[in-house]
């Protein structure tokens, strides 16, 4: 059975506080994180468990302890894509994407660096932004290794190495 193209509006606040001082962006939720009604909710999607590790805490389990641990770790956490059209989860399959305001984090908190969570986040941030976000608030924007299942040839231990730098 062949998939189609499915128009999706992104269906979850973005948490933030007026402290947090990094944002990650992903591209948009799964379907699985959809289904879930949270971020990063495919079990295997190595999201939570890499920054329980980078952080020395216990991995997250509900919403509520989710948004705590971002909040308690002075994160921000959204996506770029605020409606496309997708098939599943793909990200290659992504189009007509239309961007979230993701200003209104930068204008409410002190974000001194965004960080994009994998190819198709950096490219959509890339296409969208380009350099205006940095010259007009400071925040650097980083590509970094995807947390996702589908990026089987990075590690755990080793998305732990990579990002653990952003966050000194």
């Amino acid at each position: 059975m062949e998939k189609r193209l499915e128009k999706i509006t992104h269906p979850f606040a973005p948490v933030f506080g007026s402290d947090s001082r990094f944002l990650i962006l992903g591209s948009l939720p799964s379907a699985k994180s959809r289904e879930n009604e949270f971020y990063y909710g495919h079990p295997q999607n190595r999201f939570w468990r890499m920054l329980a590790k980078i952080f020395a805490e216990e991995i997250p389990a509900t919403i509520q302890e989710k948004t705590e641990f971002l909040l308690r770790n002075k994160i921000a956490l959204w996506d770029v894509i605020y409606s496309c059209e997708i098939c599943g989860s793909s990200d290659a399959s992504i189009k007509n994407a239309v961007p979230n305001e993701i200003e209104k984090i930068l204008d409410a908190a002190k974000i001194k660096k965004i960080i994009l969570n994998g190819g198709a986040a950096f490219s959509l941030y890339k296409k969208f932004w380009g350099e205006t976000i940095e010259e007009k608030y400071g925040a650097k924007a980083i590509r970094l290794p995807s947390t996702s299942p589908a990026n089987a040839a990075c590690s755990l231990e080793r998305l732990v190495e990579i990002w653990r730098k952003e966050f000194d």
